[in-house]
């Protein structure tokens, strides 16, 4: 993938006129092309790529005629949306560890990945604090974000320029990609932060504001928990009560509406107190807040005097 790309330069006298290029794809497509031009058997022997493929001259090999810059078959793709520090990085790698490419790569991590499960869990992952769990994430997911972008970013914007090979290859990278993404979070989601006791329950998708609140709080000798998702909330509270709830509106897998709703109108827990905490606007917010019985909602972003009402609570 990352290996330094390649302009392949020929004398002008190679070069065609559009008309007679117009000429000779009519001729291929047509079918009244006997044998192929020796232009076109220098352009695969030059290039390793093909002039016709399936009876359709490729867009490489009318590049290639009019004197524009292509690349060499297997350098192309992603190659050409990175850095030359990471390509070279990726060489260095794949010349130590043998891999040719992402795809390989990404299949032997998520098999790795299973493997390796059980050896995780054993080394007390399961005690992580929120801070070791955030910087977990961010070290695997940063990364996968990246293979992910580019290889959507080919086929969504750049499908019409690449091969049905590449377009093939380049759609598995993208879907290894989403599997592995998948299995990272539910590795995640069950990694349990080690706090029994607690006073408030933070409901929040974005693991950068549960570490920020979480540390802002027990700086006051208030503790606090997070969990990323409603399921796990709800997991949450059919162990413990706190005292007040912080609730994200827009949460992965549950409505923060509905869930607010659901705590209230549950006898078990209809006590609690429930904030939520959302980017939405604060006048669609209150829109919604006898619907949803929520005892009030605090902005993103906000100031830390912004909770002064949770404080109230907590020492009432």
């Amino acid at each position: 993938m990352c290996e330094k790309k390649k302009n392949i330069k020929r004398d002008r006298a190679d070069e065609m006129k559009d008309k007679d290029l117009e000429e000779l794809i009519n001729k291929i497509e047509n079918g009244e092309l006997e044998e192929p031009l020796p232009i076109m058997k220098k352009y695969e022997e030059e290039t390793g790529k093909y002039a016709i493929w399936r009876g359709i001259v490729t867009e490489g090999f009318k590049k290639w005629v009019k004197g524009e810059k292509i690349y060499d078959r297997d350098k192309e793709r992603i190659s050409l949306y990175i850095s030359e520090e990471a390509k070279e990085e990726w060489q260095e790698f794949i010349k130590k560890n043998n891999y040719s490419t992402i795809s390989k790569l990404i299949r032997e991590s998520v098999n790795q990945f299973i493997e390796n499960k059980s050896t995780i869990f054993s080394n007390n992952l399961l005690n992580l604090n929120i801070e070791d769990l955030s910087n977990i994430s961010h070290a695997l997911k940063e990364p996968l974000t990246t293979i992910k972008g580019f290889s959507q970013l080919l086929l969504e914007n750049h499908s019409n320029e690449i091969s049905s090979e590449v377009k093939s290859k380049i759609k598995n990278i993208f879907e290894q990609s989403l599997l592995l993404e998948s299995k990272i979070k539910n590795i995640l989601d069950d990694i349990k932060v080690d706090s029994s006791i607690y006073d408030i329950l933070l409901i929040e998708d974005d693991l950068a504001t549960i570490r920020l609140l979480t540390n802002y709080f027990e700086n006051k000798g208030i503790q606090c928990k997070g969990v990323s998702s409603g399921t796990k909330a709800i997991e949450e509270l059919n162990h413990h009560r706190p005292k007040v709830i912080l609730l994200d509106i827009i949460l992965p897998d549950l409505s923060g509406y509905d869930l607010c709703k659901s705590i209230h109108t549950d006898k078990k827990t209809k006590n609690i107190p429930v904030y939520l905490l959302t980017a939405i606007p604060g006048s669609e917010v209150e829109k919604r807040l006898d619907e949803t019985l929520a005892d009030g909602y605090i902005l993103k972003p906000f100031d830390f005097s912004d909770f002064s009402p949770i404080f109230k609570i907590l020492n009432h």
